[in-house]
C-alpha cells in the first residue's frame, strides 16, 4: 500500500490509507488512546481501541516524537468537520496496524507539541534541530519559503537571468574591515561581502540579472537585526535612465512579494497576528528631508546626514501615517558613506542611492552605479582606494558598459518583520553571529 498524505486524507473517507509521521502528542482517555500524528503536510487525529490488540500493544509505549506507521480506516470525526486551521481536521483515522520506524533515544528537552514554546532565544537556538519541530517555529520558515519563492518568481516574469557568483574572493568586496578572511590553498582568500562586482558585470552581459545567495559581513554587531551570515537577494539591470527606474522595479518586486505572502501563507500569518498592509505607490523621500522631519516631528537630530536605527523606525512611522505604507524610499545618501561604485548625483556630495525601509528597519539598499571607466578609477581614488586593487573589477568597464543600477535585499529581515520576530536569529534555519558557530 503506497503512503497517503495527511492532507489527502479527507479524499478517502471509508478507505484504508497507510500515513507515516511524527506523534505530535498521545492522550489517554480511559481504555482509548488517541494520538495526533503530523507529516509535511498536515495533522490528524488517530484512535487506538483496546480491540486492535498489536496495534493497540504498540500504541501504549509510544511517546511524542516517535516516527511511526500506521493503518487505518479514514471516518468523519464525531460532530462533522471542525473549524478551519484546527490541528486535526474534519478526519480522524481508526488505526488498526502501527509499527514503530525510529523513536528518541532520550527524554525530550522540551514539548515542541505546544502552540507557544515559552524558551529563551539561546534555548531556541541551542535545540535547533527540535525546536524547528513545533508547528508555529516551523510556519516561520514556509514564509520565509513564499518570500524566496515570490522574488524568484517575479524576477523571472521581469526578464532578468537568475545567476550565481563566486563567494571566495581574491580581494574584499566592499573594502572596509567586515570581511571574512580564510586560507585558500597557499594564498589568502576572502568570504564574499555581496555579488555586488559579478552581478555588475552579469548586467553588462545579460541586461539584468538576479541572485538568491549567502553572503558574510564580518562586523561583531549584538543586535537583533544582523546576523554575519544572510542570504540576499539582489539584482541588477542595464539601460536606465536614473535610479528611479530601479527604485520602480524594487516597488514592483515587493508589491508582488507581499501579494504572494499574503495569498499563499495565511495560516502561517493568522499564527503570529501579522497584517500585511497592501503596497500601492512607495514614498520617497530625500534622507536631508527625512532628517528635517525626525527633528521637527519627533525633536530628534541627527549629528551626520546620516540615520540610525531609532530614526529607521521613527520615519517608517510617519510614512505609515501619512501615507498608510509600511514602506518608504530614502535617496540620495552623502558620498561619504556610500560605496565607490555609487552614481554622484548633481550636487556630488550626495549619491543617486537609496536605501528601502519595512516597518521600521532598512531592508534593502540599491542605486545607480557608476558605468564609465574613468570616472569609477577617479571615485575609487576619491575614497583612499587604490586602484589596482580593483584591477579585475575594472575590467569589466573597459569594453563599453551601459548605465545601470540594483540593490541587495535582506531576505530574513522581510521575515522578521512581516512576523514581528523579536530577532532576525528566529528567521533563520541555523543561523551564525559572533558567538554562534554550532548548531
Amino acid at each position: 500500500m503506497e503512503r497517503t498524505l495527511i492532507s489527502e486524507t479527507p479524499q478517502s473517507v471509508g478507505q484504508i490509507v497507510k500515513l507515516k509521521g511524527w506523534v505530535n502528542i498521545r492522550r489517554d482517555h480511559g481504555k482509548l488512546i488517541f494520538i495526533d500524528l503530523r507529516d509535511r503536510s498536515g495533522m490528524i487525529q488517530m484512535v487506538i481501541i483496546p480491540d486492535k490488540e498489536e496495534a493497540y500493544k504498540v500504541a501504549k509505549d509510544v511517546r511524542n516524537e516517535f516516527v511511526i506507521e500506521v493503518e487505518g480506516l479514514v471516518k468523519q470525526r464525531p460532530g462533522g468537520a471542525t473549524k478551519e486551521g484546527s490541528a486535526t481536521g474534519g478526519v480522524e483515522i481508526e488505526v488498526e496496524k502501527m509499527a514503530v520506524i525510529s523513536q528518541p533515544e532520550d527524554v525530550l528537552p522540551l514539548d515542541v507539541s505546544e502552540n507557544d514554546m515559552n524558551v529563551n532565544l539561546d534555548t531556541l537556538l541551542n535545540l535547533r534541530h527540535l525546536t524547528l519541530r513545533n508547528k508555529k517555529i516551523k510556519s516561520i520558515f514556509k514564509v520565509y519559503a513564499e518570500v524566496i519563492n515570490a522574488y524568484a518568481k517575479i524576477m523571472n516574469r521581469e526578464e532578468f537571468t537568475e545567476i550565481k557568483t563566486p563567494k571566495i574572493l581574491n580581494s574584499a568586496t566592499e573594502g572596509g574591515a567586515n570581511f571574512f578572511k580564510i586560507k585558500y590553498f597557499e594564498k589568502e582568500a576572502f568570504l564574499a561581502q555581496s555579488p555586488q562586482f559579478y552581478k555588475q558585470a552579469g548586467a553588462g552581459i545579460f541586461e539584468r540579472v538576479f541572485e538568491i545567495g549567502t553572503v558574510f559581513r564580518a562586523e561583531p554587531h549584538f543586535t537583533t537585526r544582523h546576523v554575519n551570515e544572510y542570504t540576499s537577494l539582489d539584482a541588477e539591470m542595464a539601460f536606465i535612465d536614473g535610479f528611479e527606474d530601479v527604485m520602480d522595479e524594487l516597488e514592483k518586486v515587493m508589491k508582488f512579494m507581499m501579494e504572494s505572502v499574503n495569498e499563499h501563507c495565511r495560516e502561517e500569518l493568522a499564527m503570529f497576528g501579522a497584517e500585511i498592509l497592501p503596497v500601492k505607490s512607495i514614498p520617497r523621500i530625500k534622507l536631508t528631508e527625512a532628517l528635517s522631519i525626525l527633528e521637527k516631528e519627533y525633536g530628534k537630530k541627527m549629528e551626520e546626514v546620516d540615520i540610525d536605527a531609532e530614526g529607521e523606525r521613527m520615519i517608517c512611522e510617519w510614512a505609515r501615517k501619512n501615507y498608510d505604507s509600511d514602506f518608504v524610499f530614502l535617496t540620495h545618501y552623502p558620498s561619504a558613506i556610500r560605496p565607490f561604485y555609487s552614481m554622484p548625483s548633481a550636487d556630488p556630495q550626495y549619491t543617486e542611492t537609496f536605501d528601502l525601509l519595512f516597518m521600521g528597519v532598512e531592508i534593502a539598499s540599491g542605486g545607480q552605479r557608476i558605468h564609465d571607466y574613468n570616472q569609477l578609477i577617479s571615485s575609487i581614488k576619491k575614497h583612499k582606494l587604490n586602484p589596482d586593487d580593483f584591477e579585475h573589477y575594472l575590467d569589466i568597464f573597459k569594453y563599453g558598459m551601459p548605465p545601470h543600477g540594483g540593490w541587495g535585499l535582506g531576505s530574513e529581515r522581510i521575515v522578521q518583520k512581516i512576523l514581528g520576530l523579536g530577532s532576525i536569529k528566529e528567521a533563520i534555519l541555523f543561523p551564525r553571529d559572533v558567538k554562534r558557530l554550532t548548531p
